[in-house]
C-alpha cells in the first residue's frame, strides 16, 4: 500500500470540478422526453400499470362474488336454523300439549275413582246404617 498522499487546496478544488462537471454531462447526456426509447418505457410503464388495474379490478370482483355466495349461503344456513327451530318449537308445543292432556286425563281419572271410593263407601254405610 502506498503512502497516504496529502492533496493540496488546489487538487482537490480541481477534483470537485471535474464531479460536478461529470455529473452535469450525465444529465445533459440523459435522453429527452419525446425520445423514442423514453416514450417506449413510458408506454410499457403504462401498459404494466393498466394490466395491474385490470388484474385488482378481476380480484374485487371476485372478491365481491365469493362475498355475495358466503352471505347466501350464511342466509340459507340461518332459514335452515330457523326452520329446524320452529320445527322443535312445534314437537314441543305438541308433547307439552300431550303431557297437560294426559295430565288432565289422570286428574279426571282420580276424580272418578276417588267419586267412585266415595259413592262405594257412602253405600257401604248406609248398607251398615240400614242393617242397625
Amino acid at each position: 500500500m502506498g503512502a497516504f498522499k496529502l492533496d493540496t487546496f488546489a487538487e482537490r478544488q480541481a477534483a470537485a470540478a471535474k464531479a460536478k462537471q461529470a455529473v452535469l454531462d450525465r444529465f445533459r447526456a440523459r435522453p429527452g422526453p419525446d425520445d423514442p426509447a423514453v416514450k417506449a418505457r413510458a408506454a410499457e410503464a403504462m401498459a404494466v400499470a393498466e394490466a395491474r388495474r385490470q388484474r385488482q379490478a378481476e380480484r374485487d370482483e371476485a372478491r365481491r362474488q365469493d362475498d355475495a355466495r358466503k352471505a347466501a349461503e350464511k342466509l340459507e344456513r340461518a332459514a335452515q336454523a330457523a326452520e329446524r327451530e320452529a320445527e322443535q318449537a312445534a314437537q314441543e308445543a305438541e308433547q307439552a300439549a300431550r303431557a297437560i292432556t294426559w295430565a288432565a286425563e289422570k286428574k279426571a281419572r282420580s276424580l272418578a275413582l276417588a267419586a267412585e271410593q266415595k259413592a262405594a263407601r257412602d253405600a257401604r254405610y248406609a248398607a251398615r246404617k240400614a242393617r242397625k
